[in-house]
């Protein structure tokens, strides 16, 4: 087979599909490479979608008319918001999905997308061309060409996988490793390093004993990850909880020494923010529990999955431990679990689009970029799509920064700072969080999207009528009302008040939109959900408007774009170790230079300086 596409997607994961499916929809024909077509759109690892800051990136992606909102709607078993006692900026959805559920709703959005073709087969090495990738070669010979490519092989490319003293290839049980590939992109000089994951045993629910259990059950309210989800059409069931014990940790602490991970056979580093049992144990010696989800991965399975106890030690070890735990003496494991050590891409060698900045044609995205998690995945998976789409279609990528999105916070942290141990997102993350809400995410990115093409024709009439709804409802608050016309509609007000706007007496926790119907708000026709955001809108106004300076001072900053090829030790004043740092991360932009670790405000002044006298003379010439 000899073929030809506008652009070539390797692997079936999150990242893959979304980047997929996004150029797609943008009109670019797209070949999907796959090992096997059956394995795109498996959940690899906990099978829920969502949480900190994890639903914010969820609702973003949705916001391009991505897949991964409403896959995990067509298969949420489980819905929980949380942060719920908090303010609606630090609040996450997250849903517990079934696993077959949610990859027969990624084939059926996939399947039905035009301008995407599936192919299986391994890919065997990329074709290059003095730095410019133009394909790929299968394992079978055939070859695929493109004018660009995007890896998104998850914890494939190199992957070995970890129980006890075994160790086998592989970047997912019963899945192979993509060696070939791995060994051309190290010859290639690519910077690449290891890094570690891993998942807990798999238990047969029918021998926990739930009734000992605290049961955790789905909220009671009717949100879903995608507005073009009406409803939640899964039967909903409970999760339950237990937790470690001094039995527990007695029995992990004393087989430490047939952890793949104290035994230095794994050197990578794993996620910080979800560490292994053994990890908690070693890290955590005061604790003397640690509290374990049991959380069903379907309506038709045994599985069950124990959110909390992700381990790589010897099989017999993990069902003695487990069975010391409430709930669960009589537990048999079905999948032990493992560890899995792969090899990634230093992010820092990627550009905002997560193109390779030294090879043409070549973008990344996904856990080969040093991050963890289905969510974070599908977000890069977005970016690089739309990137090479843009890239293919001699236009603009979007300009997405800090102030816009979660989805540019956590690029903007890849590529300026890299990792050293696998990212994943928090709300803590974002500085502008107060303003990047996981409600309003259609609202901040939606005409971005219809600019671009990435919307589909259903969702696109969605967001059209829903930015009309808005701009009604907008108009309808800018009326002006003393605060005895509010008193008068039965709202308790401070009447020395005065005049204000609806939309700023709406900043008051006890006035809502349907409080203010006789005042002339008519929100009868529109969504419950737009009309909860922009109450929530009105009542972070006044702490985003002090925002508003600083914001401006990053978007200006961001105009000024520094040339890839700035030579940083020209720059005087500039310290080595600045040097080194400003050269392995080529920032696009004075505002990107000014978020690299250990970079003052006299350097910054000093290669602005040095950027506006280039700029002249190239002006001049």
């Amino acid at each position: 087979m000899n073929v030809n596409f506008d652009l070539i997607v390797v692997g079936g994961g999150h990242a893959g599909c979304e980047a997929a499916a996004v150029a797609a929809r943008m009109g670019v024909r797209t070949a999907l490479v796959s090992f096997t077509k059956d394995s795109i759109g498996a959940m690899s690892c906990n099978p829920a979608i969502g949480g900190l800051g994890k639903g914010h990136l969820v609702r973003e992606v949705d916001a391009f008319d991505g897949l991964i909102g409403r896959a995990a709607d067509a298969a949420g078993i489980h819905y929980r918001m949380l942060n719920l006692s908090k303010g609606a900026a630090v609040q996450g959805p997250r849903l517990q999905a079934d696993r077959k559920l949610y990859k027969a709703a990624i084939h059926r959005m996939l399947d039905a997308q035009e301008n995407l073709t599936i192919v299986e087969g391994e890919v065997a090495a990329l074709i290059l061309n003095d730095r410019t990738v133009s394909g790929i070669t299968l394992k079978d010979g055939s070859r695929i060409t493109a004018s660009a490519v995007i890896l998104a092989t998850g914890t494939f490319l190199n992957g070995k996988m970890f129980r006890g003293e075994e160790s086998t290839p592989g970047g997912r049980t019963g899945e192979g490793s993509a060696v070939s590939l791995g060994q051309q992109l190290r010859q290639a000089e690519l910077p690449i390093a290891r890094l570690k994951t891993g998942t807990p045993p798999r238990i047969d629910g029918r021998t926990i004993d739930w009734g000992a259990l605290p049961e955790q059950p789905s909220d009671d309210g009717d949100w879903t990850m995608s507005p073009m989800s009406k409803r939640r059409e899964v039967p909903q069931i409970y999760c339950a909880i237990s937790r470690t014990n001094a039995a527990t940790h007695d029995i992990i602490r004393s087989n430490l020494d047939r952890s793949p991970l104290f035994t230095g056979a794994i050197d990578a580093l794993g996620p910080r923010y979800c560490p292994s049992i053994e990890d908690k144990i070693h890290r955590f010696a005061d604790r003397d529990s640690h509290q374990v989800f049991l959380e069903p991965e379907g309506l038709n399975t045994h599985y069950v999955y124990p959110n909390g106890i992700s381990s790589s030690l010897p099989a017999e070890v993990q069902e003695a431990f487990v069975r010391t735990m409430d709930g669960l003496s009589q537990a048999k494991i079905i999948v032990p679990g493992y560890a899995v050590e792969y090899d990634h891409i230093d992010p820092r060698a990627l550009d905002s689009s997560l193109k390779v900045r030294d090879m043409d044609g070549l973008y990344c995205a996904g856990q080969i970029n040093g991050t963890t998690g289905y969510e974070e995945a599908a977000a890069q998976g977005l970016i690089a799509g739309i990137g090479a789409a843009c890239a293919i279609q001699d236009k603009d990528a979007p300009e997405l920064d800090r102030g816009t999105s979660y989805i540019a916070v956590m690029i903007d942290d890849l590529v300026l700072q890299g990792v050293t141990e696998p990212y994943r997102m928090l709300t803590a993350r974002a500085e502008y969080r107060l303003r990047l809400r996981a409600d309003n995410a259609a609202t901040r990115l939606g005409a971005i999207a219809a600019g671009l093409g990435c919307m589909g024709e259903e969702r696109l009439n969605w967001f059209n009528r829903r930015q009309e709804q808005r701009a009604s409802i907008m108009e309808q608050l800018e009326s002006i009302h003393s605060c005895d016309e509010i008193a008068a509609q039965g709202i308790e007000v401070r009447r020395d008040g005065g005049k204000q706007s609806l939309f700023d007496w709406l900043r008051f926790p006890n006035i809502s939109l349907a409080s203010l119907e006789g005042l002339g708000i008519s929100g009868s026709e529109v969504d419950s959900d737009l009309l909860n955001e922009i109450e929530e809108d009105a009542r972070y106004a006044p702490y985003l408007q002090r925002q508003e300076a600083e914001l401006k001072d990053l978007r200006a900053n961001e105009q000024i774009r520094l040339d890839e090829q700035l030579d940083y030790k020209a720059i005087p004043g500039l310290s080595n170790e600045m040097v080194d740092r400003l050269n392995s991360t080529k920032p696009e932009t004075l505002a990107a230079a000014s978020r690299i670790r250990g970079i003052t405000p006299a350097a910054l002044a000093a290669i602005l300086v040095h950027a506006r006298r280039r700029d002249s003379k190239t002006l001049a010439a």
